[in-house]
């Protein structure tokens, strides 16, 4: 049975000046909407009691078993404004499905895809007027949907309670200085995820695994760390929170193989099917990092980029590790084709395009 999501007004809503100075630099992550959307699921019951109410805190046992056990899973989209002044999304039936995949690896209810998106819709329609207007840059409103345990117990089990939540915070572009080239730490010490365990989903614990690796970046002068596979320390998988590709100097657009350690990202296999239409070859494979300090260096690996939801497109520059660096190939702003294929997403999700793939949702 599909949920309904009834509404719960707050009373006391931003004001019309503060929301517009909100958004006049709106950042990321840092303001939220007035409203969010949640529903219960419980073991005898189901999912149930889905409503729309004010954003606020949430009350929680000490003893919840998220707090514990880290069961919990959470997806990141966003809501665009288009010319028209209607509100779109895109893919976001990719990311219920992913939702789904991360909730049976971590032993949550899975939430239908319908009610994914009506989930959405009820929110975005009730905080329309926090999208950003058309035209003001790469600006957007953020979607967290997010799923953890709320049952309140101590005990290493699956938990009989759930709850389902999403956020939304008005978005400017997430690297505030620009387009700019990120300079990459090789994390020889520390592994996002290793085999059997929950890099492919997008669960919480994966990215606090990775934040030792990227705080030895930063102390090394990097933006970021890239991480290898845990067991030969040899291929390539991911950011902490992206995705990479390779363009080669024979047209390929490469980028390492899912291998049940890293997530599949929405904006990754959309970026793998617009690569076709640019005329490139797109190849998943595992990728050893000693082919990209060499390929850069020999001229066959002709540009680097990082991808996710938030930052879209973001070249890469320089490849750092203990005794050595692996030159830029981005320029000031990316190659040829990073820039092509950041413009054709952009374009699409702005409705600048025509969507010849139906990846556009309209949320109101």
């Amino acid at each position: 049975m599909s949920l309904t999501f009834d509404l719960q007004r707050r009373p006391d809503p931003t004001s019309d000046e503060r929301r517009t100075e909100i958004l006049a630099d709106p950042g990321f992550g840092v303001h939220f909407t007035d409203h969010m959307a949640t529903a219960t699921w419980t073991r005898d019951a189901g999912w149930h009691d889905a409503r729309v109410h004010a954003y606020g805190p949430v009350s929680l046992m000490p003893s919840a078993a998220v707090l514990h056990y880290a069961q919990e899973v959470f997806e990141g989209l966003k809501a665009y404004r288009h010319e028209d002044g209607s509100v779109w999304s895109f893919r976001p039936e990719a990311n219920a499905e992913r939702m789904q995949r991360s909730a049976r690896r971590l032993a949550l209810p899975e939430l239908a895809t319908e009610d994914f998106l009506a989930s959405l819709e009820a929110l975005v329609q009730v905080d329309q007027a926090w999208v950003p207007a058309a035209g003001t840059g790469e600006t957007s409103l953020y979607l967290r949907p997010f799923m953890y345990a709320s049952e309140a117990f101590l005990g290493v089990r699956p938990a009989a309670e759930v709850t389902y939540s999403v956020i939304a915070s008005p978005a400017g572009a997430y690297f505030a200085g620009g387009l700019q080239p990120v300079t990459l730490w090789v994390s020889e010490h520390y592994a996002r995820a290793g085999a059997g365990g929950t890099g492919a989903a997008k669960t919480g614990g994966n990215y606090a695994s990775s934040l030792a690796g990227q705080l030895e970046g930063i102390e090394h002068g990097c933006d970021q760390a890239v991480f290898l596979d845990s067991a030969t320390h040899t291929y390539i998988e991911e950011l902490g929170g992206m995705n990479l590709f390779f363009v080669t100097d024979d047209g390929r657009l490469v980028t390492p193989e899912l291998t049940g350690t890293i997530l599949e990202g929405v904006t990754r296999g959309s970026i793998l099917e617009l690569a076709k239409d640019l005329g490139l070859t797109p190849q998943e494979r595992r990728i050893e990092i000693a082919e990209w300090k060499d390929g850069v260096r020999d001229g066959s690996i002709r540009e680097v980029f990082a991808c996710g939801t938030a930052a879209v497109v973001t070249p890469v520059g320089a490849l750092r590790w203990e005794g050595g660096e692996a030159p830029s190939t981005a320029g000031e702003q990316g190659g040829e084709v990073t820039r092509s294929l950041r413009a054709a997403l952009l374009d699409l999700q702005y409705g600048r395009a025509e969507d010849t793939h139906g990846w556009l949702t309209r949320l109101a």
